[in-house]
């Protein structure tokens, strides 16, 4: 402290400068040899019900949550109610079997009340001016499309189904089913309004948890957030050769503490407390917009109601994306441990269209641009599309990196690979599929998500090993870094602290 007293101010500005500069340097600003090693907080501010099952275990009638497909099978006529035609027509009950067609998607209304989508997207209502014909016409529910699932207490498989109009379900004949029956009659074979019910599972994300759990949604919540992660994982995270963080965040964040319904307040403090960890215990963030308003990809981890995409559809789901990108990158643009902000995850093609996603991705790097010159914008490759087809934009555009996922998992061929052709796949092909996407004057590559699981079974830790090694080496290669999928897991190779902690990987 006496030294700086005795050196000019000049001087002692001078230092403040080169210790600014080693201190971003450190963080990978301006290192270009400096590669993220990081892992992603999967299921943590947003939720993925088979990271972490038990987070749904109070929910009520937890097989009847929003997107699970509900099939109805008429005890008299021992036949399945369908939408005739997919929907936009009568129901009837004359399938011997259940498919698309037969198949309910659930909106949970609550633990006892549901509005039910067809195969075209209409919702089941009952035309009271025809007779209470059930039919499947209208695009937007409301009340008059939303019935009662009543449970048998004796055989929850059996279930009748009660009308607005306060009758049940009945199936009258095969072509003709109406809501006019007054339920009485037991849960008898002979009884025209019991149905036999198969729940097909959906997804378990963040809107099937909050709607599930209604007004407890916000105890619950709380506290996986406090306790799923915590300044410990940090702390650890840090001590084991790793350099950054992935977390993955809903649009809801944005409107944080009080978001549309069923989200629930209180993602964005547990953000912040990330970013004083990670500033902490000297770490990068990468803040990954997982799910954008609608759905990008009809999957659990972008926050899809019934599995439906709408993302992009509409001009008002972008704006809204780019709003919430908007309002992270003003919040966190002047702390040392925002290193990058990925605009989308995991786009579906073709779902999603390259135009569509091309102009948002440029959009949202000027926003980004609008409140930081040095943040990363990183660009996540469309599923099921040519790696390459955003190397043209990247190009364009400063500090750009393009997000690959590898993962040796969700195709026939990989569930008949030796461990060694696992490992010869890495070397060969995923080594090929990097180079196609990594040029000298293009983007930067990121492997966004990784995992060192595949489908061999009775492998041993040596395989593993051998796996996560051959793995490591590779991703190393990518010019911006990798993240491993992810920091916990209830499947012990998912989880990356479980991995290091029992010594299937070192970093």
């Amino acid at each position: 402290m006496a030294l700086i007293i005795m050196l000019s101010r000049r001087q002692v500005v001078c230092i403040l400068i080169i210790c600014c500069s080693v201190f971003h340097n450190t963080y990978g600003r301006s290192d270009p040899s400096f590669r993220v090693k990081a892992v992603n907080l999967g299921g943590w501010l947003l939720t993925e019900g088979w990271i972490k099952p038990s987070l749904f275990d109070g929910i009520v009638n937890r097989d009847f949550m929003d997107g699970a497909g509900l099939q109805f099978k008429s005890v008299t006529v021992g036949k399945y109610l369908s939408a005739e035609l997919g929907g936009g027509n009568i129901i009837v009950a004359n399938r011997t079997s259940a498919s698309g067609w037969e198949t309910f998607a659930v909106w949970r209304i609550n633990e006892t009340s549901y509005q039910l989508r067809v195969f075209n997207k209409q919702f089941v209502g009952v035309d009271t001016d025809a007779n209470n014909v059930v039919s499947a016409t209208t695009v937007v529910p409301g009340d008059s499309q939303t019935f009662q699932i009543v449970r048998n207490s004796d055989d929850a498989n059996r279930v009748k189904i009660k009308a607005p109009n306060g009758f049940f379900l009945q199936v009258r004949r095969e072509e003709i089913v109406t809501a006019d029956y007054d339920g009485e009659s037991g849960w008898g074979d002979s009884n025209p309004s019991v149905f036999v019910v198969n729940s097909i599972r959906g997804g378990q994300g963040e809107f099937q948890v909050t709607n599930g759990y209604g007004p407890r949604a916000a105890q619950v919540m709380k506290e996986h957030w406090t306790t799923f992660i915590t300044e410990e994982d940090f702390k650890f995270i840090s001590e084991n050769g790793l350099n950054a963080v992935r977390i993955p965040v809903g649009w809801w964040i944005a409107s944080d503490p009080t978001p549309p319904k069923p989200y629930i307040g209180g993602s964005l403090a547990a953000l912040d407390n990330a970013f004083m960890w990670a500033k902490k215990y000297r770490l990068l963030v990468i803040v990954d917009l997982h799910a954008a308003p609608g759905s990008q990809n009809g999957n659990e981890h972008s926050a899809s109601r019934d599995g439906s995409l709408e993302w992009g559809k509409t001009e008002s789901t972008i704006q809204q994306t780019l709003d919430v990108i908007d309002f992270l990158s003003a919040r966190y643009a002047k702390d040392p441990s925002f290193y990058a902000i990925e605009l989308l995850n995991e786009p579906t093609a073709p779902g999603v269209s390259l135009d569509t996603v091309t102009k948002y991705y440029r959009d949202g790097h000027q926003v980004v641009r609008k409140h930081s010159s040095t943040t990363f914008v990183i660009m996540c490759n469309r599923l099921s599309a040519d790696n390459t087809e955003l190397l043209s934009l990247g190009s364009s555009l400063d500090r750009v990196v393009i997000d690959v996922h590898y993962y040796n998992l969700y195709a026939d061929y990989f569930d008949r690979m030796t461990v060694q052709q696992h490992i010869d796949y890495v070397n060969n092909n995923r080594s090929a599929e990097l180079s196609t996407v990594t040029t000298s004057n293009g983007p930067l590559t990121l492997v966004g998500e990784w995992v060192n699981e595949w489908g061999v079974s009775g492998a041993t830790k040596e395989d593993y090993q051998r796996f996560g090694s051959a793995q490591l080496a590779l991703y190393g290669r990518a010019t911006f870094g990798w993240a491993y999928w992810t920091y916990k897991n209830v499947n012990q190779h998912w989880s990356l602290e479980w991995m290091i902690k029992n010594g299937y990987i070192k970093i």
